[in-house]
């Protein structure tokens, strides 16, 4: 009893991801090359033309999702048009296209399954074709669909010579949205796609893909790749893979060293390689100094048996555990024998790329990264190597993972270690605790190197607040305050982190209670119920009962109350009490004293400290509007002419202007020291 095979259901059960919606277009392509190979074996590359024509909508349906600046939208893709001269539907061809699974050119890797690949991105199929057959040229016509299977047609007129054209239409919604949509990118697949034609010996035919108003050849995309070659090949398990490594002209295009996969002549699948052996990266450089980039394809009899039908991946597994009950290679095995054989074929470029990730991250931890500087030994000797080319940002978080690496490993000894220290201590003891002990205090010293470049960062991005932009405009108030502390927080809401108040006093850091830019009311040191909202204000309590925040020296019996007002860069308007910085701080200063004060927890502070000192700051340019007010208050300028200062002796209070510059200028200095020892830039 003879079985019989339904069209309708093996197209249904024939997978095509979105993501190759191309694919019957490629294998269109390649049954073309293959029919130009079979009638010209010994001038492919003189005698074979192919061409391929995109067909679009005729009227103004358009594509949107190609739109982009510069570029209209294009019209939606209906088909494809596959044109070769190649040797035609023969009798022998004929009958293998009509016989589902045929194995007629098992030879070269065929499955008979790309017609089905056809009916399932497309509605139908035309096929118009002409051949030899004892020197007469005969021509046949059909239609191909899941509906009514293999329709011939009326024998066509007007062929002159051998060939095929096959006419792909009725793309379907689904993959035409998933599709390339230029014919630049729909030239670049096909070329990808059948890229070992072009490079084997003999080349290929002559192809051309055009739209309505673009040509694109691809043998001008082997002239782009600027390439040289060579072979290699290595067995795993009694099974040969064959190489051919390409050394690229760098391009965006050729962006990462790749590995393709091959069967049956065509790229199956390719994957990055990137980083996979120690400096194989995109820009490498050949004796010459030349850049190149390297991609393998990768080719065998073995990945032809393992090719799935629908040419999209192979039915290898990825690898396997344990001891495998199979001898064959999986996927892993082939890809770790590849990079065996490229650490030969690029043992030069590989060699120097190494040297100057080396140079990088030197370069980069002296000027930018000083932080790694105390663990750069444990780093170099862990076999980091990165792209030269990589930007900073990246080359930031990549020595931050070796980083942390090493203190997990740290972490992990020190248990191990303190674990062996109870009971009898093996014989290495001594010197695992040496080691430890070593680590963990280059550890330390990476995170004061990182805590001081930190600060380092903080003052240029300060330094840039106070600059002016192209319009001679200056950033708002808000943004230094948020720099310095977050605005409408109090210190119960924000840890010490989270603050640059020493930029200002490095006292400033150690306070019983600071509000950032909240009410007087809301405030629990005071009972006062003002709504008014000092930028910064704080206080500190040196002992039990006594409150000293910033005070200066060391035994102040009394809590202080410091004050922070910050205006606007360049701001010229201080001409009245409610918009002089000077009066507004001595005013919160005042109305603090006349509120019941307490600790930040509540408690009462003894009446004999009432009248705590206070300390008020005001960050502002010394404008002309702000000078007046300084010496209104019997200040004092400082010697390099970027502040006031004075006591108020009605208010009791201590008072300094302190203009942007003199901010950056001071806080520069104090951390001179740090800077320099790491090697940062202080000025």
């Amino acid at each position: 009893m003879a079985l019989t095979t339904s069209l309708a259901g093996r197209v249904r059960n024939t997978t095509l991801p979105k993501t190759h919606a191309l694919l019957p277009l490629h294998e269109a392509v390649v049954n073309g090359i293959q029919a130009i190979d079979t009638r010209f074996p010994n001038d492919v590359a003189g005698r074979g033309r192919l061409s391929v024509r995109i067909h679009r909508e005729a009227h103004a349906s358009l594509d949107l999702g190609t739109s982009a600046p510069g570029r209209a939208p294009l019209k939606i893709i209906t088909g494809f048009s596959v044109e070769d001269n190649g040797i035609g539907f023969t009798a022998e061809n004929m009958t293998s296209f009509e016989t589902l699974d045929s194995d007629f050119k098992a030879g070269i890797g065929c499955r008979g399954v790309g017609r089905l690949l056809w009916l399932v991105a497309f509605d139908r199929v035309e096929v118009r074709s002409a051949y030899y057959d004892d020197e007469t040229l005969f021509a046949r016509e059909f239609t191909f669909s899941v509906s009514q299977d293999v329709v011939p047609g009326a024998s066509p007129d007007g062929l002159l010579d051998a060939g095929t054209t096959v006419r792909l239409d009725g793309f379907k919604k689904a993959y035409q949205q998933s599709a390339a949509k230029t014919a630049e990118s729909i030239a670049r697949e096909i070329f990808e796609h059948c890229i070992w034609y072009f490079l084997r010996e003999g080349g290929a035919p002559d192809v051309i893909v055009s739209d309505d108003d673009e040509t694109f050849s691809l043998k001008d995309f082997v002239d782009e790749l600027g390439h040289t070659e060579t072979v290699a090949s290595f067995e795993i398990s009694g099974h040969r893979f064959e190489m051919l490594n390409l050394r690229l002209k760098t391009s965006a295009r050729n962006a990462t060293p790749r590995l393709h996969w091959c069967a049956a002549n065509r790229v199956v699948k390719d994957e990055s390689i990137a980083g996979r052996l120690p400096g194989l990266y995109a820009r490498m450089k050949d004796d010459t100094l030349a850049e190149f980039t390297y991609v393998c394809y990768l080719s065998s009899t073995f990945l032809d048996a393992h090719v799935r039908a629908d040419r999209t991946d192979f039915d290898l597994p990825e690898r396997l555990p344990g001891d495998a009950l199979l001898d064959e290679p999986t996927l892993d095995d082939i890809r770790t024998g590849v990079l065996e054989e490229v650490s030969k074929a690029l043992a030069k470029p590989l060699a120097s790329a190494q040297i100057a990730s080396k140079e990088r991250i030197n370069e980069y931890v002296s000027t930018k990264g000083p932080k790694f500087r105390p663990l750069m030994n444990r780093i170099e000797s862990a076999g980091i190597v990165v792209d030269p080319s990589m930007k900073d940002s990246d080359l930031e978080l990549e020595l931050h993972k070796h980083a942390q690496r090493i203190e997990t490993a740290v972490l992990a000894e020190g248990q191990a270690v303190f674990a062996a220290s109870t009971g009898t201590k093996p014989e290495d003891y001594d010197e695992r605790l040496a080691e430890y002990l070593e680590t963990v205090k280059e550890l330390n010293q990476s995170d004061l190197a990182n805590y001081v470049a930190r600060r380092r960062t903080t003052l240029d991005i300060l330094a840039r607040l106070i600059e002016s932009n192209g319009d001679g405009k200056y950033a708002r108030e808000e943004r230094i305050h948020e720099l310095l502390f977050p605005m409408r927080r109090d210190s119960n809401e924000v840890g010490v982190d989270a603050s640059n108040l020493w930029i200002l006093d490095e006292r400033l850091v150690f306070h019983d209670y600071l509000a950032s830019d909240k009410t007087l009311k809301s405030m629990p040191i005071t009972d006062d119920g003002s709504t008014n909202r000092p930028d910064i204000l704080a206080t500190r309590i040196r002992e039990a009962d006594s409150p000293v925040l910033a005070a200066p020296g060391q035994k102040l019996p009394l809590k202080s109350i410091v004050v922070v007002e910050l205006k606007r860069p360049m701001r010229n308007d201080s001409t009245t009490d409610d918009k002089n910085p000077i009066a507004q701080c001595l005013d919160y200063v005042a109305r603090v004293r006349e509120g019941r004060i307490t600790t930040a927890t509540g408690r009462p502070i003894p009446s004999s400290a009432q009248e705590p000192p206070a300390f008020c700051y005001v960050i502002a340019d010394l404008t002309p509007t702000m000078e007046r007010q300084c010496k209104l208050s019997n200040l004092t300028k400082t010697h390099d002419g970027l502040g006031y200062f004075g006591y108020v002796e009605p208010y009791k209070a201590y008072v300094e202007v302190i203009s942007f510059d003199g901010l950056v200028n001071a806080a520069t200095e104090r951390n001179r020291a740090f800077f320099d020892r790491l090697g940062l830039p202080s000025s």
